[in-house]
């Protein structure tokens, strides 16, 4: 597998396309577009009605929140005019500011939506552990400078894998219907002074990876024992629950789609984590029903929790 693939620039691309997207979230208020603030989604869409000579109207796998990066953000448009692979990924980046970018783009079937197809997404959140603040990572780590236990937050973690009631992990304002979500799996590992929450799941509450990882740290630092996690989960109380986590730590890493609508492997991010390997699509995705169900299966629809990404 390769980095490198040449841009097609003869063949205009017809019927909807797919893209991903990364970014550095620190200046924008999140993903979606807001009256009142800049938004990636804004920002996206006027570098593509540039490149279009019309206006394009985007649709997201999922929303990211004020400050948080992705490298991996799955959108589908429907271009009111034709271009070539080239043209889109070359004059859309050259019409968006430098702290966002075009990684691919592709055609895909008219039955594709980047939301509503996609069975799962993933996170990484980044903890910078060592005495001294950051300086070149500042803008994409979260500082701890207390030593933390990456073990027993791993521990402690694993009893959120699977369905579950996250109400003491979602923010105040959270405005999806249902607080359960499936987390497919949670690991926390040390690399050097990194320590790294990777985290996947059907979808997330408004803050909930953010308010885990805030309860993690705790643990971590010895604050609190290795069933913390459980009781707040029992507790399914926000007011009781931990302080969030900076948003500077947090990637939106990975939208993951059945293989059959053929989008592009790329290695996992951020890279300063590209020492891990992992490129994306590799791990298996558990047999529930909002899986099998996206992968065209007969499920009934009442056995799905969750549609989008909202960390």
């Amino acid at each position: 597998m390769t980095l490198f693939q040449r841009l097609d620039e003869h063949h205009p691309l017809t019927g909807r396309l797919a893209m991903a997207v990364e970014y550095d979230g620190t200046a924008y208020c999140g993903w979606q577009r807001l009256k009142h603030a800049a938004s990636v989604q804004e920002s996206l869409e006027t570098a593509l009605s540039r490149v279009a000579g019309d206006r394009v109207k985007v649709h997201a796998s999922g929303r990211t929140d004020s400050g948080v990066h992705a490298t991996r953000q799955v959108v589908h448009f429907d271009p009111p005019a034709r271009r070539s692979q080239k043209a889109w990924v070359f004059g859309v980046n050259a019409n968006l500011p430098r702290d966002i970018a075009v990684r691919w783009v592709k055609p895909v079937a008219d039955d594709f939506h980047a939301r509503f197809k996609a069975l799962a997404r993933r996170y990484r959140y980044v903890i910078l552990n060592q005495p001294s603040r950051p300086v070149l990572e500042r803008a994409n780590v979260t500082w701890c400078r207390d030593p933390l236990d990456a073990e027993a937050m791993h521990e402690a973690a694993q009893v959120l894998v699977g369905e579950h009631d996250f109400s003491s992990f979602r923010a105040a304002g959270c405005q999806s219907k249902t607080p359960w979500r499936h987390l497919h799996f949670i690991e926390v590992h040390r690399h050097g002074p990194l320590v790294v929450v990777d985290v996947q799941g059907n979808a997330f509450l408004h803050h909930m990876i953010r308010n885990i990882v805030g309860a993690l740290v705790s643990v971590g630092r010895g604050e609190q024992g290795a069933d913390y996690l459980a009781r707040l989960l029992a507790l399914r109380d926000r007011t009781l629950g931990d302080v969030t986590a900076p948003a500077c730590g947090l990637h939106f890493v990975d939208s993951l789609y059945d293989e059959a609508w053929g989008l592009p492997r790329e290695p996992l991010g951020p890279n300063l984590l590209a020492f891990l390997g992992e490129w994306t699509g590799e791990r298996s995705l558990p047999d529930c029903p909002m899986v099998a169900f996206r992968r065209g299966r007969p499920v009934a629809q009442a056995a799905l929790v969750g549609e989008g990404g909202d960390d």
